[in-house]
């Protein structure tokens, strides 16, 4: 029992990395981006709008990219924890899982949809303005 705690343990710790990466890339969206529309509005040029677009586009899949990752740890989180017995082989193998943790379908999650769809809007109406 012991040991099937350990292993738990060591993937708890992958996921908060996973979660931790994602706070960080999400700050770092708003940040650049905020900051390239802002340049948008200074210098009235448009090249800043489509740099600041691709970044967003590279921050949101790269964001997914984690989230999948992160769910794949969640789910052999949760095949370690419904095993029984002593044996534990410590593995951290994630490549098996699959399904709704793929990167692409993480990035038209909810979550991500929401939060990269909210900068993607304030990108067209900035569009629009300018």
């Amino acid at each position: 029992m012991e040991a099937k705690v350990k292993h738990l343990e060591f993937i708890q710790s992958a996921i908060n990395r996973m979660a931790n990466h994602s706070f960080l890339l999400k700050g770092w969206a708003v940040t650049l981006t905020g900051g390239l529309l802002a340049l948008t509005f200074k210098e009235i040029n448009r090249r800043y709008l489509f740099i600041s677009l691709a970044v967003l586009v590279l921050f949101w899949l790269l964001d997914a990219y984690y989230l999948s990752r992160e769910r794949r740890f969640i789910a052999l989180y949760e095949t370690v924890r419904r095993k029984h017995g002593e044996n534990t082989d410590f593995s951290m193998d994630i490549g098996h899982f699959g399904g709704r943790c793929g990167w692409a379908a993480c990035a038209v999650s909810k979550t991500l949809t929401l939060f990269y769809g909210g900068l993607l809007a304030v990108h067209l109406v900035v569009n629009h303005f300018i």
